[in-house]
C-alpha cells in the first residue's frame, strides 16, 4: 500500500516538474525578472485600489476624493488585465498587501482630515514615480512580450496619475520635494 502511494507521489512530482521545466528552460535568467515585475505590479495595484477607497471615504478635499476614485477605477482595470496575463503564464500573484504596504496603509488609515490628504497625496506622488520607473524598465528590458506590452499600455495612465498626483499634492500642501 505505502509503496504504491509513494510511487504515485513520485509520478505526480515528476509530472509537475515536466510542466514547470519548459517555462524555466525558455529563458532562465530573464524569467524571474518578469515574474518579479508581475508580482510587484500586482501588489502595487492592490495597494492603489485599497488606498483609493480609503481616500474616497476619508479625503477632506474633493480633489483628493476624486483622485482616489480615479485610482480605484484605473488600477482595478489594470489589475484585471495583469491577472489574466499572469494566469496564462502560470504566475501566481499576491491577493493580499505585503507587510510593508500594510504598515503604510495603517498609517494612512489612522490619519484624518487635511493630514490624511497630505499624507495620501505625498505617498501617491512617491508611489507613481516608482511605478513609472518600474514600468519603463519592463518596457525596455522585459523578456516577456505580453508583460512588456502590458507595461507599455499601462505607462501613459501611470504618467497621467503622476502628473495629477503632483497637482493635487500641491493643492493640499503635501510635501513631495524631498523624494
Amino acid at each position: 500500500m505505502t509503496k504504491r502511494t509513494s510511487m504515485m507521489t513520485a509520478v505526480a512530482v515528476a509530472g509537475l516538474l515536466a510542466v514547470l521545466a519548459p517555462a524555466f528552460a525558455a529563458n532562465n535568467d530573464n524569467m524571474p525578472k518578469d515574474t518579479k515585475f508581475a508580482k510587484e505590479a500586482a501588489a502595487g495595484g492592490l495597494m492603489e485600489v485599497d488606498l483609493g477607497q480609503l481616500a474616497v471615504q476619508k479625503g477632506a478635499s474633493q480633489a483628493v476624493k476624486d483622485f482616489g476614485q480615479r485610482m480605484v477605477d484605473d488600477h482595478t482595470k489594470a489589475n484585471q488585465r495583469l491577472k489574466e496575463l499572469a494566469a496564462q503564464k502560470g504566475i501566481s500573484l499576491p491577493h493580499l498587501l505585503p507587510a510593508d504596504m500594510k504598515q503604510e496603509r495603517e498609517k494612512l488609515a489612522a490619519a484624518s482630515g487635511a493630514e490624511f490628504d497630505r499624507m495620501y497625496m505625498s505617498h501617491m506622488v512617491k508611489d507613481h514615480e516608482k511605478d513609472v520607473k518600474e514600468f519603463e524598465k519592463q518596457v525596455q528590458k522585459g523578456s516577456d512580450p505580453a508583460l512588456r506590452s502590458f507595461a507599455e499600455q499601462t505607462l501613459p495612465t501611470l504618467r497621467q496619475h503622476l502628473d495629477l498626483a503632483k497637482k493635487v499634492a500641491a493643492q493640499v500642501g503635501a510635501d513631495h520635494s524631498h523624494h
